[in-house]
């Protein structure tokens, strides 16, 4: 068994892993990098930055993500690819009659309504560029994370990660970046996520104005939600010319499992089915999607804490595992890099103590994202109710007090 030792990156004070090349721990490596002047090793999964798909578009926050991108330097970066087209947002019912309207902002405004789009996949390689050549590792999957006895006996609690190509590392600081099913977070916490009752079936139509009018028309520019009857039909613009369409269905869990995803016309079949009483216009969605995938929605308990383990963190989805239906999940992540990398830096510049400086970034990040969790799961239910749309209605009703450019029609 070899030692990654002699490959990570010095650093005098501190030596940092970040497991997971998700935007959170890309955000942290940035960071601690470019505003702390700190080194770390990020260890990814993937083999490459392209070995899978990473996704749609978000919409970056002004307070949480974008502000993480003005802490590792690369808010301009952002704004050369931030869509505000990306903002405009149509809502309709089972019949495909339009209810609410909002029209994307041309620019940045400050504040909470400054969301604008960027394809996840764009803005995760904007963090990877930012960073030094030999940060992150590639092909590097965690087997095991363990305490070492004898900096534990002298209080430094230093933990040793192993790899499955046989290589180990010991570090002064493990970060778990590592998402949903993080391995660190089963070394701190026995907690896992459970099912919200809510599943996706994904289609993507590539090219979508050129391949797919019909559909590019209907969606926009930004996204589209059917709802009603405890099911929709939820659709986003990239701004790589696709169109992701999500069926939120609310069933059981692994309720697709007797679906074969390999043949689409089989998913296809069963969407239709299950749409059959939908608008045409609207059944279109499924009928021109040339594939087809699953996804269960999952979470952890909102305000879920593990008990602070020195030496040992977690951040985004490995932390607090959330809901789409608020759109902060990815926003969080990178917060939560932005506000680590601050923690890590009065540890090692101003001699801080690790235990009680991680600890209190830990109570920190819960109280911050105990709201965001609260409202994603609050979300997800009243948008795939049985009256789903009025729902939806009576918050842009709300919103629009605060935002002037949402239309109502009902």
């Amino acid at each position: 068994m070899s030692s990654l030792q002699s490959t990570i990156p010095d650093s005098s004070r501190m030596k940092i892993a970040v497991v997971g090349g998700g935007l959170g721990g890309l955000t942290l490596a940035s960071v601690l990098q470019h505003a702390y002047k700190i080194k770390c090793t990020v260890f990814e999964l993937d083999d490459t930055v392209n070995s899978r798909n990473q996704g749609g578009s978000l919409d970056l926050h002004f307070e949480s993500g974008q502000y993480a991108l003005k802490k590792a330097g690369l808010i301009d970066q952002f704004r050369k690819h931030a869509r505000y087209q990306g903002e405009d947002h149509i809502l309709t019912d089972m019949t495909g009659k339009i209810l609410m309207q909002q029209v994307g902002r041309k620019g940045s405004t400050g504040g909470r309504f400054d969301r604008p789009e960027i394809d996840r996949t764009v803005l995760r390689q904007i963090l990877i560029d930012s960073l030094d050549e030999d940060t992150i590792q590639w092909g590097k999957k965690v087997i095991q994370i363990e305490e070492d006895s004898k900096s534990k006996d002298n209080g430094k609690h230093r933990h040793t990660i192993t790899f499955q190509d046989g290589q180990t590392g010991t570090f002064d600081l493990v970060v778990g970046a590592d998402g949903a099913w993080s391995k660190i977070r089963k070394f701190v916490s026995d907690v896992t996520p459970f099912y919200g009752g809510v599943s996706f079936i994904e289609g993507l139509h590539p090219n979508a104005d050129i391949n797919y009018p019909k559909v590019s028309k209907l969606v926009g520019n930004g996204s589209f939600w059917a709802l009603q009857y405890n099911k929709g039909l939820l659709c986003q613009r990239s701004g790589d010319g696709s169109i992701r369409v999500s069926a939120a269905i609310r069933i059981e869990e692994d309720g697709f499992s007797q679906l074969d995803f390999s043949n689409p016309e089989i998913p296809r079949k069963y969407l239709m089915d299950l749409f059959s009483d939908w608008d045409d216009s609207l059944k279109v969605l499924i009928e021109e999607s040339p594939t087809f995938i699953a996804r269960g929605i999952y979470m952890l308990p909102a305000g879920y804490k593990w008990k602070s383990h020195p030496g040992v963190t977690l951040i985004g989805d490995a932390a607090h595992l959330m809901t789409p239906f608020a759109g902060e999940g990815a926003n969080m992540a990178m917060l939560d890099g932005a506000k680590l990398a601050s923690a890590i830096s009065q540890i090692v510049h101003k001699g801080k103590d690790l235990a009680t400086t991680i600890d209190k970034f830990e109570r920190t990040m819960c109280n911050t994202v105990t709201g965001p969790a609260t409202e994603s799961a609050k979300n997800m239910d009243l948008m795939i109710s049985e009256n789903g749309h009025q729902e939806v209605l009576k918050m842009f009703r709300i919103l629009r007090w605060l935002s002037p450019v949402i239309k109502l029609f009902s």
